[in-house]
């Protein structure tokens, strides 16, 4: 039907006819609308005396009403009998048995429901329920629609696991081997063979062989293909109830008789009962029968019977683990090869291959194509293990990559849904995974993302924990391509109608703290909580993004982040000008109570929690007194005593001054709730002791948060001190070579008459310049933090006193760089120690050596 738009009506010839046919399409709807309504004589008819009971009441209505009443009794049924089962059954029941000879479909299919309904709720003994309900069963079991029979035998199948086996084998076995003959209808010899499938697990092996196997081989031959292939499904069942040595002898050979069967049903069927009965041969039935069995089946699915193409690319997985062991090193390959040529198939003409094969494929081979590629997409874990996952970047990446890239939507959903089975059997190499991580994050259908946001922290944790063959250098180059396809996520999410899928991803993305650094989360993703939290229409999104956000605060390693988050909840949420923010910041504070420590809580959200008791809106306040339970049970006493008379005082002002009748009786309700609340203590209580040792582990990891912080803040400054004092040493020296060599040309430096003193000064002072340059290695090295203890006045005073103290015996005044290089000169080619290194030395050994350093230079002048 075309859209009316009235803002811009063009009332020409042809447009007026197009508005008319709309309006007489809009009368044919309401039109069957009137026809359904009842008349004046058939409401009389339909009405029913109040007064009667409930079992006469269904008993009229079974017996005069109309056919809509009589399934509504029907349907009632089950709360009839436990209401009065005594009754139903002696007076309802048989009714229901009368009308059900003549009743149409939906009386059918209700009664079956029913049925099975009463049987689950045990509402009688199984004893009664068999002799009463289950001759209806078999009844209605044959009935002529295959839709009721089938509801009915869904009945019966439930019946014979609760019957004991003596009813079984009176009332549902014996029975069977007439109702199992080729004189019977189809329908009856169908319904036999489901029978015979639920039997053969009731009874031992020698009643099976001696009573059923019979009318299993009988019904193997049947001469109608639909039977045949009904009792091939079957002989899975048979074979689980008589054991392996006749499997082995009677039932294989039935199934290698089906798989060649002239029809392609019988032959399907016959192939699925052969794999998931694998487990039950041995290796020689394994290799002599079954193997030349699904080769048969892989040559002919391509050439002459395509029907089995989707249920062989279904079953290939489990056919070709449950293989493993007999196959060759060749029959491995071709087996691999079928697999990937199943993976592409009818992709060959959009990948450019068969150009010489340009016909049209119909929409039925299009659709089985699909259909074959997304069973390769659910086998791919089992085709993992069974190349071993070594060899997956050889053998089977470029057909995981086609799959994750596949232009269809199922191929590529099955393929998210298998992804976290895929990167657990990857194990340490599952960083080789990562692209199509990153593509199927980024795919346009959102139905592929929902699939994969379901193990999205398991797959992440694995990316990051697992993957250490890659090393750590391609990690930190995956998060740049990782952030921007989880923000992509988000956005198409939150700009699609889907919302459930947007609160899925928000909630997994509240692990991304284990994944991700602090400050990548600060400032790609926790603001963009805050947002949505502001601005989404849809509560639970809105609930979501605020619990991530507290996780993503709960993580964060900066206080000033902390701090400043914090102050954007109090006064965007806490004092924001929409009620409906304010209930969210309520919302957000019930998950601060639950990840935060109560110091936490009481430190920065009691006082603006207790601030909306004077808002000006009813829904506000009245959440907020559902709240003030939890909010009282963060106080510690005797520590938060003041926060308590708030509290206190805020629940006076609510009695004395509250208007609204409905926030009136809450707050009355929660003021005898905090009554009978006790306040935990600082001291540990026995009642208290796992909630106290749960809120004491939250507190200390909090502590432990800022300490680390204030260590990689001491660090940083470490690391920069020491990057000074090196950069300044490199000048030191610098500097020293250009005036040492200055020096060397104005002074001669050749000493007379040298004593034994001199010379043993000149030891000391060799002495003392080697534990320098030990004391200044040690400061300079890494794995110290000793710079800071020695600040730079202790330098600075430390230098001035040698200066002063050279300064008396020295006639020369020598600029600070030259003082210093001949100091160095005076200790050989050794570098000048740091300031840290010079505060060593004993101020005793200071001025002795001073006294002879200047006795030296007087003599040299």
């Amino acid at each position: 039907m075309r859209p009316i738009i009235f803002s811009k009506m063009d009332f020409s010839h042809s447009n007026l006819f197009g508005y008319i046919e709309d309006l007489q399409e809009l009368t044919i709807i309401e039109r069957p609308v009137r026809r359904s309504l009842k008349t004046p004589e058939e409401i009389e008819r339909l009405t029913v005396d109040e007064e009667l009971s409930d079992i006469e009441r269904a008993v009229y209505l079974l017996s005069s009403g109309q056919d809509i009443q009589g399934t509504s009794v029907v349907a009632n049924l089950p709360v009839l009998m436990r209401q009065n089962p005594s009754e139903t059954l002696r007076r309802v029941l048989p009714k229901i048995r009368e009308v059900l000879h003549v009743a149409g479909v939906e009386m059918q299919l209700t009664a079956a429901v029913s049925f099975l309904t009463v049987l689950q709720e045990e509402s009688v003994s199984i004893h009664t329920y068999s002799h009463s309900f289950l001759h209806i069963i078999l009844q209605n079991v044959e009935h002529r629609d295959a839709g009721v029979s089938n509801a009915w035998l869904e009945t019966l199948l439930a019946v014979i696991e609760a019957l004991p086996k003596e009813t079984v084998r009176h009332e549902i076995l014996n029975p069977l081997f007439s109702k199992a003959q080729l004189s019977q209808t189809l329908q009856s010899r169908l319904v036999s063979c489901k029978i015979m499938g639920k039997v053969a697990n009731k009874f031992e092996a020698h009643i099976i062989k001696r009573e059923v196997l019979p009318l299993v081989k009988s019904l193997c031959q049947d001469v109608e293909y639909e039977v045949r292939t009904c009792m091939c499904r079957q002989l899975e069942h048979v074979a689980r109830g008589i054991g392996t040595e006749l499997t082995k002898t009677v039932v294989l050979p039935e199934l290698v008789e089906l798989a060649r069967d002239e029809g392609s049903s019988v032959r399907l069927a016959a192939f699925e009962t052969l794999v998931n009965l694998l487990d039950m041969f041995d290796a020689d039935d394994r290799s002599q029968t079954v193997l030349p069995l699904v080769k048969s089946f892989c040559e002919k699915s391509f050439k002459a019977d395509e029907s089995i193409l989707v249920s062989l690319s279904f079953h290939l997985g489990k056919l070709c683990n449950g293989l493993y062991g007999i196959f060759t090193p060749e029959q491995h390959l071709r087996f691999l090869e079928f697999y990937k040529k199943l993976s592409t198939l009818g992709l060959q003409q959009e990948n450019g291959h068969n150009d010489n094969q340009l016909h049209l494929q119909t929409l039925e081979q299009e659709k089985k194509y699909i259909s074959v590629r997304k069973n390769c997409a659910y086998n791919f874990p089992a085709m993992i293990v069974f190349v071993d996952p070594k060899n997956f970047n050889l053998e089977l990446y470029s057909i995981f990559f086609c799959l994750c890239h596949d232009p269809e939507v199922p191929v590529r959903y099955t393929m998210a849904i298998s992804f976290f089975e895929v990167a657990k059997l990857l194990n340490s190499d599952v960083y080789s995974i990562h692209k199509e991580l990153v593509t199927l994050l980024q795919d346009e259908s959102l139905e592929v993302l929902d699939a994969l946001v379901g193990h999205l922290p398991e797959i992440l944790e694995l990316m990051t924990n697992r993957g250490e063959n890659s090393g750590s250098e391609s990690k930190l180059l995956s998060i740049p391509d990782l952030i921007p396809a989880l923000t992509t996520a988000e956005q198409r999410a939150a700009t699609s109608l889907k919302w459930r899928t947007h609160e899925k991803l928000l909630q997994k993305y509240a692990c991304l703290p284990h994944i991700l650094p602090s400050d990548q989360i600060y400032y790609r993703f926790l603001h963009r909580m805050l947002t949505i939290i502001l601005t989404n229409n849809v509560l639970p999104v809105q609930k979501a993004a605020a619990r991530t956000l507290c996780v993503y605060l709960r993580y964060n390693r900066k206080q000033e982040q902390r701090h400043e988050v914090i102050q954007k909840l109090i006064e965007q949420l806490g004092q924001g000008k929409s009620y409906w923010n304010r209930l969210r910041f309520l919302d957000t504070c019930e998950f601060i109570m639950e990840l935060f420590s109560k110091s936490f809580f009481c430190k920065y959200f009691f006082l603006p929690v207790l601030e909306l008791t004077h808002d000006p809106v009813a829904n506000v306040r009245m959440k907020l007194c559902c709240l003030l339970p939890k909010v009282k049970s963060t106080l510690k006493i005797p520590t938060d005593k003041h926060l308590l008379q708030q509290l206190e005082l805020c629940i006076r002002k609510l009695l004395c001054q509250e208007k609204d009748k409905d926030v009136l009786t809450i707050v009355k309700r929660t003021v005898l709730e905090l009554d009978r609340m006790e306040i935990s203590v600082d001291a540990f209580q026995k009642r208290f002791y796992e909630n106290d040792l749960l809120d004491q582990e939250k507190e200390r990891q909090e502590h432990l948060l800022l300490e680390m912080e204030q260590l990689e803040k001491e660090k940083q400054k470490n690391e920069g001190r020491s990057t000074n004092i090196n950069d300044k040493m490199i000048e030191k020296k610098r500097r020293d070579s250009k005036t040492s060599s200055m020096l060397a040309k104005s002074i001669n430096l050749s000493v007379s008459g040298s004593s034994s003193g001199t010379s043993a000064g000149k030891e000391e002072k060799k002495s003392k310049l080697v534990r320098s340059q030990s004391f200044s290695t040690q400061v300079l090295h890494p794995k110290y933090s000793n710079i800071d203890k020695c600040p730079n006045k202790s330098s600075a005073t430390a230098y001035t006193s040698s200066l002063s103290g050279l300064g008396k015996s020295c006639m020369l005044s020598f600029r600070d760089d030259s003082f210093r290089t001949h100091s160095s000169g005076n200790s050989g080619n050794a570098a000048f120690p740091s300031s840290s290194s010079r505060n060593l030395f004993n101020s005793a050994d200071q001025k002795n050596n001073g006294n002879k350093e200047s006795q030296s230079r007087k003599m040299s002048m």
